[in-house]
């Protein structure tokens, strides 16, 4: 025994440096081979430090902070995450972030960013991956055809106009309704596009602009405020993403809430697709078709078409996690397009006073609610073209585009292409510009950075930080440089990953705004407004910041000159 302590206490310190030297290499030698560390960026000193996510993902900061990396360091960045080996690239360069947008085989949602989405909302369309991903989006995609799309616009007016009622009987209650009445319109409008996907995406009735109880949208909002009410920042936060099994081990508040919500969400949806199923086969024993228009029935008769070979079909579990994806992506960020939208408008009221003029140019002399659905179809093909109207929901999405940024991580070795020369960093510490590739070595982490190439000044011109809708009369030559699948906005992102919504989202963007605009004046109230990156962009009122998303406005009813309040 005693012969084998020797051996044993050697190996025991061949061990112990083996970790450390395995550290030293992580942390200080493999590093300074990084090819991205050539590249120019803001300066870190410290072995452990969050300042570059800060600096480049919290929307208080980020537009100054792009706007000085481009100025200092050129349009491809080296910038560090918070352990001191995580080497990253930020490109603000339009050619760069073509190819990684492209390139989906070789640039992948990182395992950290799918493992957060996947413990939100499963693992469908915003999480999935490679073959995965493309079945998933082959059998998804018929559902949100043009046709389809067209035959969901009576259901998206109908919600608009419920909202509006909802207000009007709101308004009416107080003391005086020509005044108006302060109203979280982020609150409201999210119940309302939760009704809109509920019924569109699943011929399901949420009544949720009735009754905000409503379970399952409560199940999501507690999900999503949770992050909200628990942004803290901290370490717990940053080792979570390179270690998510800890939060299991060691879960909190926010992680036990998270679980419960999920629960919740996987038997309502799970009920929503059994019941859904029961009808298309009972249809099928009766020798017809059942005629659901939804997206989820659209989706399993999709997955079932006799053209589709069974290695291409999804299961169960992929179209349960779709549907949280439809509810989470045809809900939260159409919610937040409109709700940005509307608080920029009350900033601006010439500019919404014009857009109003325009919306009740157009005003059946029927109520809207009286309408046909033939009728509401023709309105909404006049509404989708309204010159100042499309201008507007143009300009809100580029301003405050719903998701502040992306991340990739390169799946192996690459070289970038770029539109203007490199500023590398030499040995002496001064920047020489080079005409060269950037090369991004395998598992290093790009950011898309969505709302820099939304704003960019020398892309968009001098007034990209300020709400300008007339400037789609005339964009810069630079603009059309941009990738991005709508308007080159990237805020629909680009490529084969690009959003698979768009056009429902834009339908029920421009839906709600001529409605609530037609109807209703909007001013900014003694709250300030300020804004969160929270999986996406969120408003919250300053100084209230973990009470959640809020975005009060002063909501009042609109009466045309000569028309008295009473009246």
């Amino acid at each position: 025994m005693s012969d084998a302590l020797p051996v044993l206490f050697s190996l025991g310190v061949a061990f112990w440096l083996l970790c450390i030297g395995f550290l030293v290499h992580l942390i200080w030698i493999g590093p300074r081979s990084n090819p991205l560390r050539k590249l120019p960026g803001p300066p870190s000193s410290k072995l452990f430090d969050n300042t570059h996510m800060n600096m480049t993902i919290d929307p208080v900061h980020s537009p100054r902070s792009h706007e000085r990396f481009v100025k200092e360091y050129g349009r491809n960045v080296h910038i560090r995450g918070p352990l001191p080996w995580d080497d990253r690239l930020l490109t603000l360069d339009p050619v760069s972030i073509t190819h990684v947008m492209k390139n989906n085989a070789i640039y992948e949602k990182p395992w950290q960013a799918r493992s957060l989405i996947t413990s939100l909302i499963g693992c469908g369309m915003l999480a999935a991956e490679g073959p995965v991903h493309r079945r998933q989006r082959r059998v998804a995609t018929p559902a949100f055809s043009i046709q389809n799309l067209r035959a969901l616009e009576p259901l998206v007016f109908s919600k608009g106009i419920a909202l509006k009622e909802k207000w009007l009987s709101t308004l009416n209650a107080t003391e005086d309704p020509s005044r108006g009445a302060k109203l979280d319109v982020c609150d409201w409008i999210s119940r309302a596009t939760f009704d809109v996907i509920g019924f569109a995406g699943f011929d399901y009735q949420f009544n949720a602009i009735e009754n905000g109880d409503n379970e399952l949208l409560r199940a999501y909002k507690d999900m999503f405020e949770i992050g909200i009410s628990q942004q803290s920042g901290g370490w717990r936060s940053a080792f979570i993403v390179y270690v998510p099994y800890h939060d299991y081990l060691f879960p909190d508040q926010a992680t036990r809430t998270i679980q419960r919500c999920r629960e919740v969400i996987e038997r309502v949806a799970g009920q929503l697709i059994q019941e859904k199923k029961r009808k298309i086969a009972e249809a099928e024993k009766k020798g017809s078709t059942y005629e659901g228009r939804d997206l989820l029935t659209l989706l399993l008769k999709s997955n079932q078409a006799v053209d589709l070979p069974p290695s291409q079909r999804i299961s169960d579990e992929d179209i349960l996690n779709n549907i949280n994806t439809f509810m989470f992506a045809g809900s939260d960020t159409t919610s937040l397009s409109i709700t940005w939208t509307l608080v920029l408008l009350a900033m601006h009221p010439d500019i919404q006073t014009k857009l109003r003029s325009e919306c009740r140019a157009i005003l059946p002399s029927t109520p809207l609610s009286d309408l046909t659905q033939e009728e509401i179809e023709r309105l909404y093909t006049i509404v989708a073209d309204l010159p100042y109207l499309d201008k507007i929901a143009r300009e809100s999405l580029r301003l405050i585009p719903p998701l502040h940024s992306s991340i990739r991580v390169a799946t192996k070795d690459d070289v970038i292409p770029t539109s203007s020369p490199l500023k590398r960093k030499m040995p002496d510490g001064s920047i020489k510009e080079v005409w060269e590739l950037v090369t991004v070595p395998k598992g290093s982490f790009v950011h898309v950075a969505v709302e820099a190439f939304n704003m960019d000044k020398e892309i968009w011109g001098d007034n990209a930080w300020s709400f300008v809708p007339d400037r789609w009369d005339n964009l810069p030559d630079a603009v059309s440089t941009l990738p991005g699948i709508y308007s080159n906005l990237m805020t629909f992102s680009a490529g084969p990953r690009s959003c698979i919504g768009m056009r429902f989202s834009i339908i029920e963007m421009k839906s709600f705004l001529f409605i609530l605009l037609s109807n209703f004046v909007f001013a900014p109230t003694e709250d300030k407004i300020g804004k969160a990156n929270v999986v996406l962009t969120r408003p919250y009122v300053v100084g209230k910041h973990k009470e959640g998303s809020q975005c009060p406005l002063l909501v009042t009813p609109y009466v045309p000159e000569g028309t008295s309040a009473s009246s």
